[in-house]
């Protein structure tokens, strides 16, 4: 080997860092996710991250395919199978929740069967015992820090009836319940900062709902309709105005090639199933008006 040729050799070693087999000390190049084009959901199937509103710790929502349209919340890390009861076994394959165990030493496990906010499960095994004190821990440090607040008490009947928790909207013809009051169903699109979305999907510059009464679909067992239920209705907004709020996008996401970092929280309105949340009263004093809170 000439000295110019080890010269070289030794300037190209010094420039790129190399392995001690001389191989480059490459790291691969990290890729985000994107949407492709012809996918029937802009949902990224990643970890869409969350926090518990009971206890604040994070949580991992994913779809599922037990039957149940709502997403299910897995606690975001892998436990030891034997660990966790075969009853609360989940796996996750190509971002889909299933409810099984896989087979593997490992498996995911739903959050409610740790949540420190809630009753412990009869049966803990004592790595899930550990597990759930840690989480205890991390929401007393919150409450302490003031990042989560304690849940008030229930509100009166009177102050349900004046905003409802759950709201049924009336739009595209179908009747949906939300999760939240109107003015906090939030954005579900990706942000640049690869977070959700803050703003809300209820806007002022936008056109708003209507508060009316419409006519329930339970029926009881004398087929008597229930009279009436209180209904947030957009079906007089335009269709591109009701797709965004079924889409629930704020409005600068609506037209947005975004992906949603979380599922829509709109479930289709069943009256047997939500006979709870029907109110038949009018938000703020029974007068037909735009809401505006």
């Amino acid at each position: 080997m000439s000295p110019a040729t080890f010269t070289a050799m030794c300037s190209a070693n010094a420039s790129s860092p190399r392995r001690w087999d001389g191989t480059p000390a490459r790291s691969p190049r990290s890729r985000s996710l994107r949407v492709a084009p012809d996918s029937p959901t802009r949902l990224v199937r990643s970890a869409q991250p969350g926090h518990c509103p009971e206890c604040g710790n994070r949580i991992d929502w994913h779809p599922r395919t037990d039957g149940d349209d709502r997403a299910v919340g897995l606690h975001p890390q892998e436990l030891p199978a034997a660990a966790v009861p075969a009853v609360s076994r989940w796996h996750v394959s190509s971002g889909i929740a299933h409810p099984a165990h896989d087979g593997t030493p490992w498996c995911r496990i739903p959050h409610t069967a740790l949540c420190p906010a809630r009753s412990a499960p009869a049966a803990l095994t004592p790595q899930l015992a550990a597990l759930r004190r840690h989480l205890a821990l991390h929401t007393r440090r919150l409450i302490n820090n003031g990042t989560l607040t304690t849940p008030a008490a229930p509100p009166s009947e009177r102050t349900e009836s004046c905003r409802p928790a759950r709201p049924i909207a009336h739009l595209l013809g179908v009747h949906y319940i939300a999760s939240h009051p109107i003015g906090a169903i939030q954005c579900v699109a990706q942000t640049r900062q690869r977070h959700r979305c803050t703003r809300p999907v209820l806007d002022d510059q936008a056109l708003h709902g209507t508060w009316t009464l419409a006519p329930a679909t339970l029926v009881n067992r004398r087929s008597r309709p229930v009279e009436t239920m209180a209904v947030y209705d957009l079906t007089h907004l335009a269709f591109a105005e009701q797709m965004r709020w079924r889409h629930q996008h704020c409005p600068g996401h609506a037209a947005s090639s975004a992906a949603d970092l979380a599922l829509t929280e709109w479930e289709p309105f069943d009256a047997r199933l939500h006979h709870q949340h029907i109110h038949q009263r009018l938000p703020h004093g029974g007068h037909r008006q735009n809401h505006r809170t």
